[in-house]
């Protein structure tokens, strides 16, 4: 039933996943193909893809309407600002590393594009650091699958007990970020009310002295 289910639906789904976010899924990806239910070169392939169209188009929405974009969210606006400068000394290097650093993934791409990266030198650094991205992730996952097997010897009694606790762990990491996002607005949320009150304050017309 799971190799049916994944034959249908498991490479669609790893593209859309890798489209929008991508490391637990494709983690998830590398480690059913070591389980032969798929097939690890189009796992990597499918991956490449999906990261590669994501980050195009985040890149060319950061261009036209990044400041809108990243003024949704708090936390983005504060990552966004901080990337800047990261991609105004490094542009190159970051174009190529961000997929590799949690949390980053969408704000980045938006920030490169907000910075006026050229579209042609990012097409080819950004199709460059995908390709990097998706082998090693599938590699690492896949080789976690041969290492599992190392030490417990067949893993085929355990699978469902590692794919569940990857989805956790994948939730988990998700959950925090969630969690992390809803504390940050609040805070800003604060700050802009006492900042407000302050101003308000400070307009009050004061009465006269007799």
């Amino acid at each position: 039933m799971l190799q049916q289910l994944l034959q249908d639906f498991g490479y669609f789904a790893l593209f859309l996943g890798t489209f929008f976010e991508g490391e637990t899924i494709l983690v998830l990806a590398g480690f059913l193909a070591f389980r032969g239910y798929m097939d690890i070169n189009l796992v990597v392939v499918v991956a490449f893809l999906g990261s590669y169209a994501g980050d195009q188009l985040w890149y060319f929405l950061g261009r036209k309407h990044g400041r809108k974009l990243l003024a949704r969210k708090p936390r983005w606006q504060l990552m966004g600002d901080r990337a800047l400068e990261h991609i105004r000394r490094h542009p190159d290097i970051w174009v190529l590393s961000f997929r590799f650093v949690y949390g980053l993934r969408t704000v980045m791409p938006v920030a490169i594009g907000l910075s006026g990266y050229p579209p042609g030198r990012y097409l080819l650094l950004n199709g460059i650091g995908a390709a990097i991205w998706a082998t090693a992730l599938a590699a690492a996952a896949y080789h976690f699958g041969a290492v599992l097997e190392g030490m417990l010897g067949s893993v085929k009694k355990y699978e469902l007990w590692v794919l569940g606790a990857l989805l956790v762990v994948g939730f988990a990491l998700w959950l925090r970020r969630r969690l992390k996002n809803a504390r940050l607005a609040k805070k800003i949320y604060e700050a802009e009310q006492a900042e407000q009150a302050e101003y308000l304050k400070s307009r009050k017309p004061t009465t006269p002295v007799e």
